[in-house]
């Protein structure tokens, strides 16, 4: 049997637009929660959430935004990001996701790239001043007319809705087709400069559609989403799953932290949980867990990066997520293009990342020739379906990289399918270690750490070697009572005899981070750049073993 899968479904694709999907959800539930966003102390039942959508679309209609025009979003995670993220879908704007995270080069670059015509911004975000920043670029950004500051003008601008009727609005909604762009995505920047992702109403509705169908969401759930609306994983699995269910989106708070996540589920008794690994450990181990009654959590996901098995099982065990699903996928897909039921058996939820998604195909090739592999053979993952992206904004070169003849998006990871239809990624292209001839798959030792009980999380690089051209080398993070007894040595001693002696690290480096991205993932491209630096460096912070 080839490595090949197809999404097979009884469940039609949605041939409709966002707005739309969103004013039949609002007939179907207007009086339940929509969204709670707890670091703001707003709430918003689903017709309040509809008719203030209505008030900014009419503002923008007035202010002559037209369809296909570019608004910028540079905020973190505020009941205004979901207001703007449907007020743009409606009026056909395509919604411009700039990073939080992002400095003055970042954002000229965006701005420019993109061709955004407004902005929307925080005043700050942690230690970035935000208006202070974009008047460095403003200048140099050609098409930008407006910025608008969240904090000080949106109380304006849902007064200025009678500047367009509800006749105009309607208008614009009826001119509109599910195939429009609709969201850039910038990609994360882990290689090289970012690339938007052009997606359509399409991409992104369905996709958040099969997400929630996959966690079994209905009107009574309530999922908490503490990642960030920027990217997919919010903005898709996190408000669009809810949206197309009826269910309550809970936001714990601007960004990213532990304890308002487990207070955000006790209060609002939450009953699905998303997040990436690293996100899932900082709650278990926050010194604090035990205090709060998670018993109202029944799924989620675990996605954005590799997960570690041990922390699956813990999210299991100690958080009462039995149904909790695992995802794979990337912007260029909208993202999702496999995830695990909330019912498959437990080897399977926590040894994989599921089935083909509805709809989608996926199959994996080997890198060199192109040809579809034999089950359980590793090759390249690739994707095709509804769900890939137009293309790159502007940029038709990287697209035809990205996307062949034949509509399969090359993702650049290393996956083997088994025979019941599971798919497994063991890596990616770039990230593949080749020592002495012998290749190392990052994947398998970094499951394999995570077995040892000091460590806390691992992640596996190569690094330059004149003897075999690559050596292994392992990050870890040590658990804060084991940091006292853990050794380097200790940590070699434990590989010997369980792991063949080529993919046993040949380097280790204790650390309490991973450089990574805003939404989690880890920068694997840096911390080779680090190890190269300290291993010409008699360092204590990184030992060769023997």
């Amino acid at each position: 049997m080839l490595s090949y899968a197809h999404g097979a479904s009884a469940t039609p694709l949605l041939g409709e637009t966002i707005g739309e999907n969103l004013r039949r959800t609002t007939e179907r539930f207007a009086d339940r929660d929509a969204l709670i966003v707890r670091s703001q102390g707003y709430r918003a039942t689903y017709r309040e959430l509809w008719d203030t959508t209505s008030r900014v679309a009419r503002a923008l209609l007035g202010r002559g935004i037209a369809r296909g025009d570019r608004i910028g979003i540079w905020s973190p995670n505020r009941y205004e990001w979901v207001v703007l993220q449907f007020a743009t879908a409606r009026i056909g704007a395509i919604l411009v996701n700039i990073n939080p995270a992002y400095k003055t080069s970042e954002l000229e670059y965006v701005l420019e790239q993109s061709g955004a015509r407004l902005l929307f911004l925080a005043r700050t975000f942690r230690t970035n001043d935000y208006v202070k920043m974009l008047g460095e670029v403003r200048g140099r950004c050609a098409a930008l007319t407006e910025a608008i500051v969240l904090d000080d003008d949106w109380a304006a601008l849902e007064q200025s809705a009678s500047d367009a009727t509800e006749t105009e609005l309607a208008q614009r909604e009826a001119e509109l087709q599910f195939d429009d762009p609709i969201n850039l995505q910038y990609t994360s920047g882990t290689t090289g400069a970012p690339k938007g992702a052009t997606l359509t109403h399409h991409n992104i509705l369905n996709n958040g559609l099969f997400v929630g169908e996959a966690m079994n969401l209905t009107e009574a759930d309530r999922v908490c989403i503490p990642v960030p609306f920027y990217h997919c994983f919010g903005m898709v699995l996190g408000n669009l799953a809810c949206t197309t269910h009826g269910s309550a989106m809970v936001i714990p708070g601007e960004a990213f932290d532990a304890l308002a996540v487990l207070e955000a589920v006790a209060a609002e008794k939450c009953t699905a949980l998303l997040g990436v690994p690293m996100m899932f450990i900082g709650e278990l181990e926050h010194p604090r867990f035990a205090e709060f009654d998670l018993s109202t959590l029944r799924t989620g996901i675990m996605a954005g990066s590799p997960c570690p098995v041990e922390v699956m099982k813990a999210v299991v065990a100690r958080m009462n997520m039995r149904e909790i699903t695992i995802c794979y996928g990337m912007t260029e897909t909208s993202p999702v293009s496999t995830q695990t039921g909330a019912l498959d058996a437990v080897d399977k939820r926590v040894g994989s990342v599921g089935r083909v998604h509805p709809h989608v195909e996926v199959k994996i090739v080997d890198p060199e020739t192109g040809a579809t592999v034999k089950r359980g053979a590793r090759g390249e993952l690739c994707t095709r379906g509804y769900s890939v992206m137009l293309g790159y904004w502007g940029d038709d070169k990287a697209t035809n990289l990205a996307i062949d003849g034949a509509g399969w998006m090359h993702t650049g990871d290393l996956a083997t399918m088994d025979a019941d239809g599971y798919f497994n990624i063991v890596g990616r292209i770039k990230d593949m270690i080749i020592r002495g001839g012998e290749n190392v798959y990052p994947r398998e030792v970094e499951e394999f750490l995570h077995t040892h009980p000091s460590i806390s999380e691992a992640q596996v690089i190569g690094v330059p070697s004149e003897k075999y051209g690559e050596e292994v080398m392992a990050w870890v993070r040590v658990r804060g009572e084991h940091a006292s007894a853990a050794s380097l040595d200790d940590l070699h001693a434990f590989c010997v005899g369980k792991i063949a002696t080529y993919k046993i690290p040949r380097y280790w480096k204790v650390v309490h981070e991973f450089p990574m991205t805003v939404t989690g993932k880890v920068q694997k491209f840096r911390m080779r750049e680090i190890a190269i630096e300290e291993l010409g460096l008699a360092t204590a912070a990184a030992s060769k073993t023997a």
